[in-house]
């Protein structure tokens, strides 16, 4: 079925398309790779998803113009190993939600919207969008609250659907909340991005939800738990997702626990193994890419744990370095580790000048395109936040910055302004030389 098509008509739109002229004007080319830049996120926020969807189709790389929105999308192809040469963004799909006075909802339409800003894949490398948000948030889900106010995505309901954050339950009854994610993935594949998810696996910032009880937390001792686990992640994986972080995935089997920072008993090493192997079986996929918070050091751990790629392993503010570790990393064809732009726990303060450096060696840092290192960018680094907040906050906490209760209001003041427009510039101009590359 066509679900952007299914999408477009619940939301009362013509499912016939034609070229989007504002697309075409702030449109940077790159070969035949093409994206939106040098704006604010309010711009794309602000559209209808049906203007979203004429906008991807317009920026497509194809020699021909879909009149409608074509059937038959695939993920695109860089083989089975794309996940060790990738560019991973995260995406908070609840702080660009919309904000309709203290109620947040529909962040899985802002993503649509947001994403012919995202730049699509290289040629010889895969760009992911993770999305911050997929499950319930334990506290609050559906409810924005005052920036000092917990409301973490870090604490998850599972057994009980999806969030209400992303999910437009207005429409819900009409095209499922599967259907909505099956949408999104097929626009983001026709972009040429991968999609995955983040995820969380500290027990006690779990909560199993029931339909006749009180909710209770996770337990990895229950061998019920464990498989409603797996069936979760595999379900997504079968709705087009090809791609999960897993936060505090370090310390998993009690590694280095003097530094972890999560709530909870972590699964054991054997057990983490079989999780990711069942879900990379029962998905029917050998495409799957598993990425790892900090899941560097023991290089080979973490290969045989089933990862693909680990986070903060390297300076990333040192050109010479990146580029010598991925000399030395080379070969490696299961498991690489990589750069951090920037990670959730970011409190912000670094410099543009900064930010853009590290995306800098991110894309460059390498004698050959095909010896390129994985890299892990957040939303900010590619549309900076407003001052008084930062990515880390917008995880813990769910503010509306709207001036008058509306979506638009939080939109616009969400993010900075002309500097953060010129940003943004600056972030393409790095990306359109990494493109044909």
């Amino acid at each position: 079925m066509n679900y952007t098509k299914k999408l477009l008509k619940i939301l009362g739109e013509n499912i016939n398309l034609k070229p989007d002229k504002w697309s075409i004007e702030h449109q940077y080319v790159s070969g035949k790779k093409k994206w939106i830049a040098n704006i604010v996120p309010s711009e794309l926020l602000e559209r209808t998803v049906k203007q979203a969807v004429e906008s991807l189709v317009t920026l497509c790389e194809c020699d021909e113009f879909f009149k409608t929105f074509p059937d038959d999308i695939q993920t695109p192809n860089y083989g089975d190993k794309w996940g060790v040469r990738a560019n991973y963004i995260e995406i908070n799909n609840r702080a660009i939600a919309e904000m309709h006075n203290n109620l947040t909802k529909n962040g899985i339409l802002s993503s649509i919207k947001i994403l012919p800003a995202i730049p699509p894949s290289a040629k010889s490398w895969a760009n992911c969008i993770i999305l911050s948000q997929i499950f319930p948030n334990i506290y609050g889900d559906g409810y924005n609250k005052a920036p000092n106010e917990e409301n973490s995505i870090y604490g998850i309901r599972i057994n009980t659907g999806y969030s209400k954050n992303i999910i437009d339950f207005d429409i819900a009854d009409k095209i499922t909340p599967e259907e909505q994610f099956m949408a999104f993935n097929d626009l983001a594949h026709f972009h040429g991005l991968k999609t995955g998810f983040r995820t969380v696996i500290s027990a006690d910032q779990i909560k199993v939800a029931s339909p006749d009880k009180d909710d209770i937390t996770f337990d990895w001792n229950n061998p019920n738990h464990q498989e409603l686990f797996i069936n979760e992640h595999v379900k997504l994986m079968k709705l087009g997702f090809e791609s999960i972080f897993i936060d505090s995935a370090k310390h998993i089997g009690g590694y280095d626990m003097e530094n972890y920072t999560g709530v909870g008993a972590l699964p054991s090493y054997e057990q983490m193994q079989y999780i990711l192997y069942e879900i990379r079986a029962r998905s029917g996929k050998t495409t799957l890419s598993f990425v790892g918070e900090k899941s560097t050091g023991d290089l080979e751990r973490y290969e045989k744990l089933g990862l693909t790629s680990g986070t903060a392993f390297l300076e990333p503010d040192n050109y010479d370095e990146v580029k010598h570790w991925s000399e030395k990393l080379k070969y490696e064809q299961e498991y690489t580790p990589g750069i951090e732009v920037s990670n959730d726990n970011d409190t912000g303060g670094r410099s543009y000048e900064a930010r853009l450096n590290r995306i800098n060696n991110s894309l460059f840092g390498y004698e050959y395109p095909s010896d390129k290192l994985p890299s892990f960018m957040q939303m900010e680094d590619l549309f900076p936040l407003r001052y008084d907040t930062n990515t880390h906050q917008l995880m813990m906490s769910n503010p509306s910055y709207s001036t008058d209760g509306t979506p638009q209001s939080h939109w616009k003041n969400l993010f900075t302004k002309d500097d953060g427009k010129e940003y943004n510039r600056k972030v393409a101009d790095l990306f359109i030389y990494a493109q044909n590359l």
